[in-house]
């Protein structure tokens, strides 16, 4: 039967859709239309000292006479917070008609410049220099050079006309390249000659989403032509040496299947011209992934992709970044989509637009093969140990996404207590519940999938394009799914303070989350230490230093605290292996442990009266429950 009242509502809705769509479209075309009136800007990027940690830029601007100011992106996309690393500009200097004018810093918003343009002047010059941290950052803060690898993202080497729209921005970039050196990216070229590339002139904006990759050891990957069915997509891949560049055939056939099984997730459509995955491995340029409409900067180690262990434990990175091409960069929060890099985003949707994609990134590398469904259902148990410390008793998850800007950059311990960025891994538990909870509610009949090709999918495809959204949109778009109160399912989880975590979607989906003495097989850390906040409410590092230290457990209790050591235990010199000994014999003994911690220049015995011995998180089939887990980590392609 079909509701007569309905249609008139089903008409509206379809109408307004195509109109919506009608409107983008026109709005796009009159932002081009009027980018391309204006003359552009002109940067040229001179990375030939970059293995000194060294880029030279020179941009020049179109002007008029009068009062100018010029701003330093600020809020970068994907980073949700303030973080354009401003501190790094410098060298700087401004001329006109070959002579430099003075400028003066805002002193309240310290990313912007004022600069008095004398009459008679139409072209401004910028040079300054992008000096390249060498210390450990947070995303495009950190380091991105060193002796045989570069990542240049276009926002640390980019000056903006203060109020303009940076979709109305034309620029028209060029690169140099170390000598020897190669490049790879989405950016489009228009020639290439020697050590020198010319890009094709694009909006700021898009420029700023489309970073490139330089390295003297470079390789392209094509998972798929130009031409095929799906678009071309590629793996562009710069390392520390050739070797990190070997990887396995197997490997390269299971990105392959990625691409179709995440398309499959949204209907078969993508929302860009190309994606290329740039990989970065190296030891000392990070390791995060940060994404952009038709790539993402990923970095991992230098055997991240030839050693199979340390590639199982990272197998999400790549996935979650591919996600966010339908999630975060084309559906976006409305509090995220600010039209300028100096204007405050508000993070209050991540557990949508970080959740809902490490979600996905986990259950979809399992899907095309990077790893197997039981390394999936113990990622699952790590994340959900990883969001079990004592701070969920007074922060709520949704204050960790409205808290993200300092989050990211909280340090020095106490996250435990604290909350970190957990957005992320109890988001996976989250739409977990909701995709059980869909898959309840249908019989089987539908999935989160269908939520996901509905809402970020849009029957769209090879477009780019930036529609923002509400929580009530997202639960909208689930209700048109399922039928259902979406508003009440996820404010309930989004404001709970308890120690009790979110399972219902393990528990429903025929599992239980359990501890033991074997190790999580998708937490361990490749740089050594122990993750024993399950038994003694520790998180060490290779070295014995504290980490981190959970109010509320042994340890903790007896007096160790993070930014401590631990230099022995019960008698004998540190060790991971040896800290694990004596956790197995602690469930066989009375005696408490003992250590002698180091606590700045002082030195203390403590004694811990712990007997559980090791405990680490996994998922079990719950006798009796039909098993669901299984069919959402099942490939929907063969």
């Amino acid at each position: 039967m079909i509701s007569l009242t309905a249609v008139p509502c089903y008409v509206s809705t379809r109408v307004a859709s195509v109109a919506m769509k009608l409107l983008l479209a026109l709005l796009a075309l009159a932002s081009l239309a009027t980018a391309q009136t204006r003359p552009p800007l002109t940067l040229e990027v001179d990375a030939r000292q970059a293995p000194q940690k060294i880029l030279h830029a020179r941009l020049t601007l179109p002007v008029a006479p009068g009062a100018l100011t010029l701003v330093y992106p600020k809020w970068i996309p994907g980073e949700h917070m303030p973080s354009g690393p401003i501190q790094n500009l410098v060298g700087l200097h401004f001329e006109a008609n070959g002579k430099e004018l003075a400028w003066r810093r805002d002193l309240v918003e310290m990313t912007a410049f004022h600069v008095d343009v004398p009459a008679g002047v139409s072209a401004l010059v910028a040079r300054y220099d992008f000096v390249v941290p060498s210390s450990a950052g947070t995303f495009t803060t950190g380091p991105s050079a060193n002796a045989k690898c570069c990542v240049l993202n276009w926002n640390t080497v980019l000056l903006a006309p203060q109020g303009a729209n940076p979709d109305e921005l034309l620029v028209r970039a060029s690169l140099r390249l170390p000598e020897g050196w190669k490049h790879g990216g989405s950016l489009t070229f228009e020639s290439e000659s020697g050590a020198e590339v010319r890009y094709a002139p694009s909006s700021f904006t898009m420029l700023i989403d489309h970073p490139v990759v330089l390295g003297e050891h470079y390789r392209r990957i094509e998972l798929f032509p130009a031409g095929s069915d799906v678009g071309e997509h590629a793996i562009d891949a710069i390392a520390d040496s050739a070797w990190a560049l070997e990887f396995p055939e197997k490997r390269i056939e299971a990105y392959k299947r990625l691409v179709r099984e995440e398309r499959a997730v949204f209907g078969g459509v993508g929302h860009y011209t190309r994606y290329h995955w740039l990989l970065t491995l190296s030891d000392d340029l990070g390791s995060f992934g940060l994404e952009h409409h038709e790539c993402a900067d990923d970095r991992v180690s230098e055997k991240a992709f030839v050693d199979d262990d340390e590639a199982r434990r990272g197998y999400i990175l790549l996935p979650h970044e591919f996600f966010h091409a339908w999630n975060g960069k084309t559906r976006r929060p409305a509090g995220l989509t600010t039209g300028g890099y100096e204007k405050p985003m508000q993070d209050e949707l991540l557990w949508v637009y970080e959740g809902l994609t490490n979600y996905y990134g986990e259950v979809l590398g399992a899907r095309a093969g990077l790893v197997t469904s039981a390394d999936w259902l113990e990622t699952l148990a790590a994340d959900a140990h990883g969001v079990s410390g004592p701070g969920r008793s007074w922060r709520p998850l949704q204050d960790t996404a409205d808290s993200a800007p300092f989050l990211y950059t909280a340090g020095g311990g106490w996250g435990g207590h604290r909350r970190g960025t957990d957005f992320y891994a109890e988001g996976s538990l989250l739409w977990l519940d909701a995709d059980v909870e869909i898959r309840a509610l249908t019989k089987g009949a539908k999935s989160l999938d269908d939520f996901c090709a509905l809402f970020h999918g849009e029957g769209d495809n090879g477009r780019i394009y930036v529609k923002p959204y509400t929580a009530q949109d997202v639960f909208a778009a689930l209700n048109q799914v399922a039928p259902f109160d979406w508003k009440a399912f996820f404010e309930q989880r989004l404001s709970a303070k308890s120690e009790a975590l979110p399972l219902d979607g393990v528990r429903a989906g025929g599992f239980e989350l359990v501890y033991d003495a074997t190790p999580n097989a998708m937490s361990a850390s490749d740089d050594g230490g122990v993750d024993a906040t399950g038994s003694l409410g520790l998180a060490l590092g290779a070295d014995g230093s504290v980490l981190d230290a959970w109010p509320g457990r042994p340890a903790f209790a007896a007096g160790i605290g993070p930014g401590m050591k631990l230099v022995a235990v019960n008698g004998r010199k540190y060790s991971d292996d040896e800290l694990e000994r004596a956790l197995h014999s602690a469930s066989k003994s009375r005696e408490p442990l003992a250590f002698i911690v180091e606590n700045g220049t002082y030195y203390s015995v403590v004694e811990v009266p712990y007997h559980g011995g090791p405990r680490y998180p996994h998922l079990v089939r719950t006798d009796g429950a039909p098993d669901l887990l299984s069919a959402i980590v099942a490939p929907r392609l063969h």
